[in-house]
């Protein structure tokens, strides 16, 4: 029997993963230790769908192990060995404003534990294909330098600019400010790109925009459409940081993403780099997300707005896909922004309700 290794396991991308790689009839070894809560409080805790994975996936172990340690991964990738065909590594400390806090954890968990996962897959595992869950913080604030145009609701990008589909891959990560998050992620990024060419390892980098889907456990540091859906329904006031509350980002559903893992699993191509995230089919700003999540829930959210942005964030974001659709013709996505709000609502009203 084939094994996933799957890190960040009871999180957003971590869950479906689990979901979809099991439901292909593989034997999948969950590794979360429940970090999210001690970075983001009690509210942020994966536990709920750990323990919802335990009880409803029967090919599923669970390992509470921590990336950053050697001996505990080594452990797990030993004893499954060279039936790992597949490592999908998504957990990390997600946060700007969190790095800025303890940057010495931030880099330990997104750098270092990166490393130790890539050592053991090249020692026990190395024909595994290995995806890496990065993110478009690696570009740092560069997208910013865009020409940009205000409209009513939005920030957009003119359309006379050759960026206009959206953000490629050769866009430059260096000479810019990419907050401590953003370079913890570009250490791991690098090292993941540099065992698939220096190893001929099978690795491949997804850099993501919003990720999002009803299994996020939103908060306000990290979860932008969950969480601003969860603020709605409970009347938690909500701020929005900078920009004329106009920041547009492209939102890509857990779903459509696990499907691109897929895709890239059957048919790896070492040392890759894609941009992944909704593009132009599934984008919206701060202001159109509001209204959305308003019409959906039927009620006014509770916000306020502070004009200084956080460090480092993006203006406009909507990725070119076009790169790993050429690859993987056959993927295409699936969930738009409203129906992305509509799955969120409807799945988790009556567990924030309670």
């Amino acid at each position: 029997m084939s094994v996933a290794v799957i890190t960040g396991s009871a999180g957003l991308v971590g869950s479906e993963a689990v979901t979809y790689f099991a439901g292909l009839g593989m034997d999948v070894a969950g590794i979360d230790n429940g970090m999210r809560a001690e970075f983001f409080g009690p509210e942020a805790s994966t536990d709920w769908v750990r323990d919802r994975l335990k009880q409803s996936v029967r090919n599923y172990s669970h390992y509470a192990a921590d990336i950053r340690s050697e001996e505990d991964i080594n452990r797990v990738f030993e004893k499954y060995g060279k039936s790992i065909t597949l490592v999908v590594h998504t957990a990390a400390q997600p946060s700007h404003d969190w790095a800025a806090r303890a940057p010495i954890t931030d880099f330990t968990v997104n750098a270092n534990g990166t490393s130790v996962l890539l050592e053991a897959t090249h020692k026990f595992a190395p024909d595994a294909a290995f995806i890496f869950m990065s993110t478009n913080k690696v570009y740092g604030d560069t997208p910013n330098r865009l020409p940009l145009v205000e409209l009513e609701t939005r920030w957009e990008i003119d359309p006379k600019h050759e960026y206009r589909d959206g953000i490629p891959e050769t866009m430059s990560i260096d000479q810019c400010l990419h907050s401590l998050f953003g370079a913890s992620k570009v250490a791991a990024d690098v090292l993941v790109q540099e065992y698939g060419r220096y190893f001929g390892m099978k690795t491949g980098c997804f850099r993501g925009g919003c990720l999002t889907g009803p299994n996020h456990s939103g908060t306000q540091l990290h979860g932008f459409l969950a969480y601003l859906m969860k603020c709605a329904v409970t009347g938690t006031p909500y701020t929005i940081f900078g920009y004329k509350r106009k920041q547009v980002r492209d939102n890509i559903h857990s779903a459509d993403l696990i499907r691109a893992f897929h895709e890239f699993a059957r048919n790896p191509r070492p040392g890759e780099v894609y941009n992944m995230g909704g593009g132009r089919f599934s984008n919206c700003s701060m202001l159109e997300a509001i209204e959305l999540c308003e019409n959906i829930s039927g009620r006014k959210l509770n916000w306020k707005y502070v004009d200084e942005n956080r460090v480092g964030d993006h203006i406009w974001w909507i990725g070119d896909l076009k790169r790993f659709q050429s690859h993987y013709p056959g993927w295409k996505l699936e969930y738009d922004v409203p129906r992305i709000l509509e799955e969120i609502y409807e799945l988790n009203r009556e567990r924030w309700a309670a």
